[in-house]
């Protein structure tokens, strides 16, 4: 088997992961219990940390994927350890997404795992190393609505219930993104195996610059408005309202006021 080439040491939970995921049970505690003086700050960090985690989860399948497929780097290049620091562009995968969310709460799709395509053979398998990622945003997405679409939200604190529909727009909005067909997302990736060597070849210039073309799309009021549409559409069919995500992300940015409205008493 594949994993058998991998040190032990290489797939070893890094203790920087052990950590994100400490800090988001402590803050989806505090937010629970109402712990914190302001509820927006425990939501804001248990949003972020939970944001984060599915993040490394994303880059994490892709390589566990590749890894099964035949490329046995993504061992030695610490991508099964969770750790988001050993991601080959941490400013993508990390950093932007998250500054993202805090300025306009959506899911920002990253992508800094180096697979080395040539080892793997088969169109399935390489569309398949492209469409785990997406998959985890949507396995994420589910567990978020689970307490929603299961009638599960009796004795469950506003705060928090909130906080998980904000953040399952987060996973929505990246699978939606990152399925998108354009070059430079995973979406192109899956689509791509299948594609002649011509058209592979002429889209291959434009692929560092996709991320940058979807987003100057949503600049587009339109487009923009079409786009949150299916979104609260998806969200909608989980059970979950345009009220919960509005207040979830009313309690995240927590630096200014939140409406009335969205305040829970205990």
């Amino acid at each position: 088997m594949t994993t058998a080439t991998t040190r032990r040491g290489d797939r070893r939970i890094s203790p920087v992961f052990v950590g994100i995921l400490a800090v988001t049970a402590v803050t989806a505690w505090a937010t629970w219990t109402g712990f914190a003086a302001r509820p927006g700050v425990a939501v804001f960090l248990f949003v972020t940390a939970a944001w984060v985690v599915s993040l490394c989860l994303h880059e994490y399948a892709h390589a566990r994927t590749a890894l099964h497929s035949g490329d046995i780097t993504v061992g030695a290049k610490g991508y099964l350890t969770l750790n988001p620091l050993k991601y080959t562009h941490a400013l993508l995968s990390i950093v932007l997404p998250v500054v993202f969310v805090i300025m306009g709460g959506i899911g920002l799709p990253g992508g800094a795992v180096f697979i080395e395509r040539g080892r793997i053979r088969g169109r399935w398998r390489h569309s398949l190393v492209s469409a785990a990622g997406p998959l985890t945003n949507v396995l994420f997405a589910a567990v978020c609505t689970a307490p929603f679409w299961l009638g599960g939200l009796d004795g469950v604190p506003g705060e928090f219930r909130f906080a998980l529909a904000f953040l399952a727009l987060l996973q929505v909005s990246a699978a939606l993104l990152n399925l998108l067909p354009v070059p430079g997302l995973d979406g192109y990736g899956v689509v791509e195996p299948w594609l002649s060597h011509g058209v592979k070849r002429q889209v291959e210039p434009f692929a560092p610059f996709g991320l940058l073309f979807v987003f100057a799309l949503l600049w587009v009021p339109s487009l923009n408005t079409a786009f949150f549409d299916v979104i609260d559409a998806v969200l909608r069919a989980l059970g979950i309202g345009d009220f919960d995500t509005y207040c979830g992300q009313s309690l995240y940015r927590f630096w200014e006021a939140t409406p009335d409205l969205c305040s829970v008493s205990r």
